[in-house]
């Protein structure tokens, strides 16, 4: 990960850490040192309270959501030497070097005559002494919460050259009830949890929610009754729901193209499971394998040229790619166990996977022909990994021994694991692209910007 500011924040490794062993060597000659481990010590953010409505739970989100990034450590207000900041002036830089501040982040919330606010902000170095970042966003009063997602979003790609992640929701399966009368709904929060909202009654099971990449108003689930299982297209913004058709067979795991152009998904018919594709234009569908095994969970390539998939047809469940058409089908997964559940990385470069085996329930990452497998988290039972619009983040389902199914997320380099803030039961997240285009370059600012 290009971490740019943040990786000259990372932690020094010395002979005085865990992990940093000398190696026993004649007095002629210098030891060997080997490094087997490194700390990365979060940055140290200053993240006053905002001026005017709202101000002080706005800057508890970006605190919040910079935290869970494992990259920030937002420093405690009750430590600020300097108070009363103002979006006229810059801060006492002397005044937060010496609480160690590495960033100082601060705005005011103003009302306009319209009705609506105006949310601006001020980004500082005070070692460099600075401006990294400054913005005005303008909306309603009811939407500071989501303003406090799209500044973390500019603070954190300034901070670390990444695309944001804040500015997103996730769609899920929500569960209540007994394991004899279980009630499964289809419902949506912001990424952090909060917000959460039904969008199904509960009269059918719902599986396999998935987001439109292209737009994130538009998902897809499969909705299974007594008699039928069907592939819904539903607008979160119009409400509006339709059936992509009656199918032969028992419908599974659709999941959209990345242009918003086609829907791949499974059919168990007559015994067996196949992948299929169709055009969402013209309802046209075809087949893409035609194996006896049990082929599921495809998940198109950001180029839309290659699928990849889970077929059991060498014995056990293993992931395979084949390009759009079905063609130049082979395997990639390498390690023991069964895996399932694939998903391409929005980047390209990766492939998510969970992965059974030893007991255990794993989420993990391979490169897409294969190589490269590493294990980010494992436990009792999880499964179903989404990534994060940055394709920096995963979120998926943890349970514990006799404990309730749980939403999570990992970071690639498995360190930085986090509970969902939402409290209920939930299964199987999608995470949406952003809800919009960055306002502006992070970064590209007036005569006093920091040089990138």
């Amino acid at each position: 990960m290009r971490l740019k500011v943040l990786m000259v924040s990372a932690a020094v490794l010395a002979a005085c850490l865990p992990g940093v062993v000398a190696a026993q060597a004649p007095q002629s000659q210098e030891p060997d040192v080997i490094v087997d481990q490194g700390r990365i010590r979060a940055f140290q953010i200053a993240v006053a309270n905002f001026n005017g409505q709202y101000g002080s739970e706005l800057s508890g989100v970006i605190r919040s959501d910079l935290r869970r990034t494992g990259y920030f450590e937002p420093l405690d207000p009750a430590s600020f030497v300097e108070t009363g900041l103002t979006l006229a002036n810059a801060p006492n830089f002397p005044q937060w070097t010496s609480i160690g501040a590495q960033a100082v982040l601060y705005g005011s919330v103003t009302p306009r005559s319209d009705g609506r606010n105006d949310f601006g902000f001020r980004l500082y170095d005070p070692y460099r002494q600075c401006q990294l970042v400054s913005y005005q966003f303008t909306a309603t009063p009811e939407q500071w919460r989501r303003i406090g997602h799209k500044i973390a979003d500019m603070v954190y790609s300034r901070m670390t050259g990444e695309s944001g992640l804040f500015d997103s929701r996730v769609i899920f399966v929500a569960e209540s009830g007994t394991q004899l009368n279980r009630v499964s709904r289809l419902a949506i929060s912001d990424q952090d949890g909060v917000n959460p909202e039904f969008l199904t009654d509960g009269e059918e099971v719902i599986m396999s929610p998935r987001f439109s990449l292209t737009d994130p108003n538009e998902i897809t689930y499969v909705g299974l009754g007594k008699d039928y299982s069907r592939i819904y297209l539903y607008n979160l913004q119009t409400l509006r729901r339709e059936s992509l058709g009656e199918f032969d067979g028992q419908v599974l795991a659709p999941r959209f193209s990345n242009d918003g152009t086609k829907m791949a998904f499974s059919i168990i018919r007559n015994g067996n499971t196949d992948v299929y594709v169709m055009d969402l234009s013209t309802r046209q569908v075809r087949r893409l394998t035609t194996d006896p095994g049990i082929d599921t969970s495809p998940s198109f390539s950001p180029d839309n040229s290659q699928i990849v998939f889970t077929s059991d047809r060498s014995g056990s469940a293993r992931l395979y790619t084949m390009r759009a058409d079905g063609s130049g089908q082979r395997p990639i997964s390498r390690g023991g166990g069964i895996y399932t559940a694939p998903s391409w990385s929005p980047r390209g470069d990766l492939i998510a996977f969970t992965k059974q085996g030893g007991g255990r329930f794993s989420t993990g990452v391979m490169n897409t022909d294969g190589s490269g497998e590493r294990i980010l988290s494992s436990s009792y039972f999880e499964e179903g990994p989404s990534w994060a619009p940055n394709g920096r983040y995963l979120m998926f389902s943890r349970q514990t021994p006799g404990g309730d199914t749980r939403l999570w997320t990992v970071d690639l380099s498995g360190r930085v694991v986090n509970q969902s803030g939402y409290s209920g039961r939930g299964t199987d997240p999608s995470w949406s692209p952003l809800l919009d285009d960055a306002p502006v370059r992070p970064g590209s600012g007036g005569p006093d910007a920091c040089p990138n």
